[in-house]
Protein backbone atom coordinates (compact mmCIF):
# COMPACT_ATOMS: atom_id res chain seq x y z
CA UNK A 1 0.00 0.00 0.00
CA UNK A 2 0.78 3.43 -0.84
CA UNK A 3 3.07 5.17 2.24
CA UNK A 4 3.40 8.84 1.70
CA UNK A 5 1.53 11.93 2.36
CA UNK A 6 2.50 14.44 0.68
CA UNK A 7 1.76 18.36 2.63
CA UNK A 8 2.45 21.23 0.61
CA UNK A 9 2.80 24.28 2.59
CA UNK A 10 2.57 27.72 2.50
CA UNK A 11 4.80 29.02 5.60
CA UNK A 12 7.48 28.37 8.02
CA UNK A 13 5.88 27.21 11.02
CA UNK A 14 7.22 23.65 12.32
CA UNK A 15 6.13 20.56 11.65
CA UNK A 16 3.43 20.04 14.58
CA UNK A 17 0.17 20.21 13.36
CA UNK A 18 -2.45 17.49 13.73
CA UNK A 19 -1.73 16.37 9.84
CA UNK A 20 1.48 15.64 10.04
CA UNK A 21 0.50 13.46 14.05
CA UNK A 22 -1.90 11.52 12.44
CA UNK A 23 0.77 10.83 9.39
CA UNK A 24 3.30 9.84 11.98
CA UNK A 25 1.12 7.85 13.86
CA UNK A 26 -0.75 5.92 10.97
CA UNK A 27 2.10 4.45 9.72
CA UNK A 28 2.40 7.21 6.58
CA UNK A 29 5.54 8.95 5.72
CA UNK A 30 4.88 12.77 5.78
CA UNK A 31 6.56 14.68 2.58
CA UNK A 32 6.63 18.24 3.37
CA UNK A 33 7.18 20.60 -0.15
CA UNK A 34 7.46 24.11 0.08
CA UNK A 35 6.82 25.40 -3.38
CA UNK A 36 6.63 29.30 -2.34
CA UNK A 37 10.00 28.94 -1.40
CA UNK A 38 11.33 27.14 -4.84
CA UNK A 39 10.39 23.58 -4.38
CA UNK A 40 9.38 21.55 -7.37
CA UNK A 41 6.53 19.29 -7.06
CA UNK A 42 6.89 16.88 -9.34
CA UNK A 43 4.02 14.23 -10.85
CA UNK A 44 2.73 12.18 -8.04
CA UNK A 45 4.00 8.73 -7.91
CA UNK A 46 2.60 5.63 -6.98
CA UNK A 47 3.64 5.40 -3.31
CA UNK A 48 1.46 8.41 -3.18
CA UNK A 49 -1.35 7.67 -0.18
CA UNK A 50 -2.57 11.05 -0.59
CA UNK A 51 -1.87 14.87 -0.15
CA UNK A 52 -2.65 17.69 2.03
CA UNK A 53 -2.72 21.67 0.69
CA UNK A 54 -2.33 23.92 3.69
CA UNK A 55 -3.43 27.50 4.31
CA UNK A 56 -1.23 30.73 3.88
CA UNK A 57 -1.19 34.10 3.21
CA UNK A 58 -1.34 33.94 -0.59
CA UNK A 59 -4.74 35.23 -2.93
CA UNK A 60 -5.05 32.30 -5.18
CA UNK A 61 -6.18 34.30 -7.78
CA UNK A 62 -2.67 36.16 -8.34
CA UNK A 63 -0.93 33.63 -10.58
CA UNK A 64 1.19 36.19 -12.51
CA UNK A 65 2.57 37.47 -8.74
CA UNK A 66 3.00 33.98 -7.41
CA UNK A 67 3.88 31.42 -10.40
CA UNK A 68 4.27 28.50 -7.83
CA UNK A 69 0.19 28.31 -7.47
CA UNK A 70 -0.10 27.54 -11.53
CA UNK A 71 2.29 24.22 -10.17
CA UNK A 72 0.11 23.71 -7.28
CA UNK A 73 -3.04 23.85 -9.47
CA UNK A 74 -1.09 21.35 -11.66
CA UNK A 75 -0.65 18.99 -8.43
CA UNK A 76 -4.03 19.38 -7.83
CA UNK A 77 -5.74 18.26 -11.17
CA UNK A 78 -2.80 15.39 -11.01
CA UNK A 79 -3.67 13.87 -8.07
CA UNK A 80 -7.85 13.87 -9.05
CA UNK A 81 -6.75 12.53 -12.28
CA UNK A 82 -5.11 9.49 -9.96
CA UNK A 83 -8.01 9.07 -7.96
CA UNK A 84 -5.67 10.16 -4.97
CA UNK A 85 -7.16 11.65 -1.67
CA UNK A 86 -6.82 15.27 -1.48
CA UNK A 87 -7.55 17.92 1.45
CA UNK A 88 -7.20 21.68 1.25
CA UNK A 89 -7.19 23.97 4.14
CA UNK A 90 -8.07 27.44 3.87
CA UNK A 91 -5.94 28.53 1.12
CA UNK A 92 -5.68 25.04 0.04
CA UNK A 93 -9.66 24.49 -0.50
CA UNK A 94 -9.26 28.18 -2.29
CA UNK A 95 -7.31 26.99 -4.49
CA UNK A 96 -9.13 23.70 -5.39
CA UNK A 97 -12.21 25.72 -5.40
CA UNK A 98 -10.18 27.89 -8.17
CA UNK A 99 -9.14 25.03 -10.15
CA UNK A 100 -12.78 23.26 -10.15
CA UNK A 101 -13.94 26.87 -11.71
CA UNK A 102 -15.03 28.45 -8.56
CA UNK A 103 -15.16 31.88 -7.51
CA UNK A 104 -12.28 32.92 -5.00
CA UNK A 105 -12.04 35.97 -2.65
CA UNK A 106 -13.14 38.44 0.46
CA UNK A 107 -16.97 38.57 0.76
CA UNK A 108 -18.95 41.63 0.64
CA UNK A 109 -19.21 41.38 4.29
CA UNK A 110 -15.90 42.15 5.11
CA UNK A 111 -16.06 40.40 7.77
CA UNK A 112 -12.87 38.10 9.10
CA UNK A 113 -13.01 34.66 11.06
CA UNK A 114 -10.40 34.59 13.87
CA UNK A 115 -10.63 32.39 16.53
CA UNK A 116 -12.81 29.56 17.14
CA UNK A 117 -16.25 29.36 15.46
CA UNK A 118 -18.86 27.28 15.74
CA UNK A 119 -19.13 25.17 12.26
CA UNK A 120 -22.47 23.63 11.39
CA UNK A 121 -23.17 21.01 8.84
CA UNK A 122 -25.74 21.01 6.18
CA UNK A 123 -28.03 18.16 5.57
CA UNK A 124 -25.72 16.65 3.33
CA UNK A 125 -22.78 17.02 5.77
CA UNK A 126 -24.08 14.85 8.46
CA UNK A 127 -22.08 11.92 7.75
CA UNK A 128 -19.52 14.41 7.36
CA UNK A 129 -20.18 16.23 10.28
CA UNK A 130 -22.75 15.06 12.71
CA UNK A 131 -23.13 17.87 14.94
CA UNK A 132 -21.51 22.01 15.06
CA UNK A 133 -18.42 21.97 16.35
CA UNK A 134 -16.15 25.37 17.15
CA UNK A 135 -13.19 24.92 14.83
CA UNK A 136 -10.61 27.16 14.37
CA UNK A 137 -10.63 29.92 11.56
CA UNK A 138 -8.71 32.26 10.48
CA UNK A 139 -9.35 33.99 7.22
CA UNK A 140 -10.98 36.69 5.59
CA UNK A 141 -11.30 34.99 2.27
CA UNK A 142 -14.02 32.29 0.97
CA UNK A 143 -14.72 30.17 -1.78
CA UNK A 144 -17.99 29.27 -3.99
CA UNK A 145 -19.13 25.63 -3.92
CA UNK A 146 -18.00 24.41 -7.10
CA UNK A 147 -20.14 22.97 -9.92
CA UNK A 148 -20.87 19.36 -8.86
CA UNK A 149 -19.66 19.63 -5.78
CA UNK A 150 -21.14 18.46 -2.39
CA UNK A 151 -21.48 21.76 0.46
CA UNK A 152 -21.02 19.64 3.77
CA UNK A 153 -20.66 22.91 6.05
CA UNK A 154 -21.22 26.38 7.19
CA UNK A 155 -20.83 29.11 9.80
CA UNK A 156 -22.94 32.11 10.76
CA UNK A 157 -20.46 34.40 9.41
CA UNK A 158 -19.49 32.28 6.25
CA UNK A 159 -21.67 29.83 4.27
CA UNK A 160 -19.30 27.51 2.71
CA UNK A 161 -17.47 26.27 4.96
CA UNK A 162 -16.52 22.45 3.52
CA UNK A 163 -17.02 20.60 -0.07
CA UNK A 164 -16.45 17.24 -1.40
CA UNK A 165 -15.74 16.70 -4.51
CA UNK A 166 -16.41 12.67 -5.74
CA UNK A 167 -15.57 10.71 -2.72
CA UNK A 168 -11.59 10.99 -1.87
CA UNK A 169 -11.53 15.36 -2.57
CA UNK A 170 -12.20 17.60 0.50
CA UNK A 171 -12.01 21.60 1.13
CA UNK A 172 -11.98 23.05 4.13
CA UNK A 173 -12.38 26.87 5.04
CA UNK A 174 -11.53 26.28 8.88
CA UNK A 175 -8.55 25.09 10.34
CA UNK A 176 -9.18 21.26 12.46
CA UNK A 177 -4.89 20.45 11.62
CA UNK A 178 -4.48 23.58 13.77
CA UNK A 179 -3.12 23.02 17.71
CA UNK A 180 -3.34 24.85 21.07
CA UNK A 181 0.54 25.41 20.69
CA UNK A 182 0.06 26.29 16.95
CA UNK A 183 -3.06 28.94 17.72
CA UNK A 184 -0.52 30.75 20.31
CA UNK A 185 1.69 31.30 17.50
CA UNK A 186 -0.86 32.82 14.99
CA UNK A 187 -2.22 35.00 17.98
CA UNK A 188 1.27 36.41 18.25
CA UNK A 189 1.90 36.92 14.33
CA UNK A 190 1.94 40.13 12.66
CA UNK A 191 -0.82 39.27 10.78
CA UNK A 192 -2.91 38.79 14.09
CA UNK A 193 -6.33 40.40 12.70
CA UNK A 194 -7.36 41.48 15.99
CA UNK A 195 -9.66 44.81 15.44
CA UNK A 196 -11.46 43.59 11.95
CA UNK A 197 -14.94 43.18 12.03
CA UNK A 198 -15.72 39.60 13.32
CA UNK A 199 -12.63 38.80 14.55
CA UNK A 200 -12.81 37.65 18.63
CA UNK A 201 -10.38 39.02 20.93
CA UNK A 202 -7.48 37.39 22.19
CA UNK A 203 -9.58 36.94 25.48
CA UNK A 204 -12.62 35.35 23.78
CA UNK A 205 -9.97 32.78 21.93
CA UNK A 206 -8.32 32.02 24.97
CA UNK A 207 -11.98 31.44 26.97
CA UNK A 208 -12.80 29.00 23.81
CA UNK A 209 -9.75 27.23 23.10
CA UNK A 210 -9.25 24.57 25.72
CA UNK A 211 -13.34 22.96 24.60
CA UNK A 212 -12.86 24.15 21.11
CA UNK A 213 -9.38 22.07 20.53
CA UNK A 214 -10.52 18.86 21.85
CA UNK A 215 -13.64 18.24 19.99
CA UNK A 216 -12.19 19.45 16.60
CA UNK A 217 -9.28 17.33 17.35
CA UNK A 218 -11.16 14.05 18.09
CA UNK A 219 -13.51 15.10 14.82
CA UNK A 220 -10.48 15.27 12.61
CA UNK A 221 -7.74 12.86 13.37
CA UNK A 222 -11.18 10.50 12.79
CA UNK A 223 -12.00 12.41 9.56
CA UNK A 224 -8.54 11.35 8.57
CA UNK A 225 -8.45 8.13 8.85
CA UNK A 226 -11.32 7.94 7.18
CA UNK A 227 -9.89 10.28 4.10
CA UNK A 228 -6.09 8.33 4.11
CA UNK A 229 -6.82 4.72 5.74
CA UNK A 230 -3.63 3.08 7.66
CA UNK A 231 -0.78 1.74 5.26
Amino acid sequence: MARKLVLIRHGDDPPDDRVVTFAVEAGFTPEIWRPFKGDKLPEPTADVAGSVIYGGPFNVFDEDKHPFLRDEAAWIRACMARDIPLLGICQGAQQIARVMGAEVGPPESGLHEFGYYPISPTPEGRDFLPETIPMTQAHFHTFAIPEGAVHLASSPMYPNQAFRIGDKVYGFQFHPECTIEGFRRWQSAPWAAYGKPGVQTRAEQDALMMEADAKQAAWFYDFLEKLFGRP
